[in-house]
């Protein structure tokens, strides 16, 4: 069995994402989850802040929230106050012991499909998002696909079949920014020694 296939290894590549794109937006909690077309379930892979310690592993229905209609439309969504949007599940939200004012979705595309969300809450940098931060966080879910394509195959892929995603990763990171180049390349370098 491949490293990459083992819980914890997943949890690594995918919480270093998470804390990331926490730290700069100075959020509450970031979360990236998996779509199982299956079972027709978002399952969080990785959490960094509120629910770290229970969400991981937890599934909702794939159409339950912002988080559901983001990863149906395969669009991203903004909302400054939640109370005000019908579309928030705050019964989920309750559930999970952490209930926010604001939250940004963007879904995680690979290959023409979504393979789940990243979702981040209650943001300070301002009750409001510009374009400009739209940007760095889509870039952020550029990333976060990427190492979820991978891991995602090396579940259902003998390990040298799953090279395609790792030099898909490895191109992102080539053509990203520099400020996003130095935050990833911790990234790509744990990838490289969970192949070895």
């Amino acid at each position: 069995m491949s490293a990459l296939a083992d819980s914890a290894a997943q949890h690594r590549l995918l919480q270093s994402i998470a804390e990331l794109a926490r730290a700069v937006f100075g959020a509450r909690a970031c979360s990236i989850m998996s779509h199982d077309p299956a079972t027709r379930e978002l399952v969080f892979e990785a959490v960094a802040g509120e629910g770290a310690d229970s969400l991981p592993g937890r599934r909702l229905a794939a159409t339950t929230g912002l988080a559901g209609w983001s990863l149906a439309s395969e669009e991203p969504i903004a909302v400054a106050d939640v109370s005000r949007d019908p579309r928030f599940a705050r019964d989920v939200a309750e559930s999970t012991g952490f209930v926010p004012s604001a939250i940004i979705v963007f879904p995680l595309l690979s290959r023409e499909r979504a393979l789940g969300v990243l979702s981040l809450l209650d943001q300070a940098a301002s009750p409001s998002v510009g374009i400009a931060e739209m940007r760095v966080l889509g870039t952020l879910a550029d990333h976060a696909a990427a190492i979820l394509q991978f891991v995602l195959d090396a579940r259902t892929q003998p390990r040298d079949e799953s090279s395609d995603a790792l030099d898909g990763l490895r191109h992102a990171i080539d053509t990203a920014g520099e400020s996003d180049r130095r935050a990833l390349t911790a990234i790509i370098e744990n990838l490289i020694d969970l192949r070895r």
